[in-house]
Parts: C-alpha cells; structure tokens; sequence
C-alpha cells in the first residue's frame, strides 16, 4: 500500500479519535487468528485501533510492522498500547459515492418542486403601532397614556398617587421607597 501523506494521516487520526479498540493483542502476539479479525475488522470500518497489551515498546512496533505488511495496510498512529491502521475499501468508496448521488438527486427534485419566491416588499400583517396610534389620541402626543404599557405600576391600573396635591411635591425616589415598605410581622 502506498505511505499516506502528512495531510491524510492528520485526518485519520481526526476520525480515529472517537474510536474504541476493536480488537485487543495479548501474550501470544499477532496470531493467524488475529490477523483475520483485523482483516474482517478493516473490511468493515476501513480505520481500526487496535489495543497491545504487552509492555515493550520494541515488541509493540513489530506487531504493527507484522500487521501493516500481512494486511497490506497502513499505519496512523502508534502512542503507547494502541495502534490505528487504515485500508481503503473499495465496496465502502462505492457505496458513498451512490449514497451521495441519491442525496443530490433527491435535493434536485427538491429544487424543482419549490415555488419561486415573490420578490417586492413585504406589507406587515398586524401593524400594531398603527393600531394603538389609533386607539388613543394622547399616543402621538408625547405624553403617557393613562393606561396599558405607557404607565408602571398602581399608574396603570387607574390608581394614581397624582390625584392628591401631596403627590405633587413627592419625588419618584420616594414613591419607590413608600411601595417597597418591609412587611410587619
């Protein structure tokens, strides 16, 4: 199999990041048996890891060198007991490529059954400000209405501490301070 480019393996070893070992290696080594598993196994994913167990560094890299060239494939990534091979499959690359079409096919029918969108400017359906410009006279005015968003509090609701002269000469501060009495009890 041919090296892979710096670029490829970078993205490789993007998509093996979330993996989980698939086939572990024990004391005996890579056995036929364990061969075909990560035959089977890179038949079916195309990008493996596989997990070492034995704690020598130098056993660890001749397994994969043995892996890479029983399997003709090749080699991601090596750090510490895991190891990431990667074969292409030809049967994955078709079966892509088909999906992939399917996929353009259904967005082109798709297109064609959209309706063209109207173009000019687009009239409110409830002009709301309108409504409530209408509505009160004192609006457009400059001046608060006497009831509805204008106003907070007792003012919106019809009792108004502006009835009484002493009101007059009170601030807002002390409006505020007189409503947030604490509570005797």
């Amino acid at each position: 199999m041919n090296p892979l480019t710096p670029a490829e393996r970078r993205d490789l070893r993007a998509k093996a990041h979330h993996l989980e070992p698939v086939v572990m290696i024990g004391q005996h080594g890579l056995t036929p048996q364990v061969l075909h598993e990560l035959d089977l196994a890179l038949l079916a994913h195309e990008l493996i890891k596989v997990k070492v167990l034995g704690d020598d560094r130098e056993v660890r890299t001749a397994i994969l060198d043995q892996a890479v060239a029983a399997l003709d494939c090749a080699p991601v990534q090596h750090v510490g007991k895991i190891l990431v091979l990667w074969r292409s499959n030809p049967e994955i690359a078709k079966a892509a490529k088909a999906k992939a079409a399917r996929v353009r096919a259904i967005d082109a029918a798709a297109q064609l059954k959209k309706a063209p969108k109207k173009t000019g400017p687009r009239a409110p359906v409830d002009n709301v400000r309108a409504r409530r410009r209408a509505a009160t006279p004192e609006w457009g005015s400059g001046a608060a209405p006497a009831t509805g968003k204008g106003r907070r509090g007792a003012a919106r609701h019809g009792t108004t501490p502006e009835a009484s002269p002493a009101a007059e000469e009170t601030s807002s501060t002390t409006r505020r301070r007189a409503v947030r009495r604490p509570r005797e009890g």
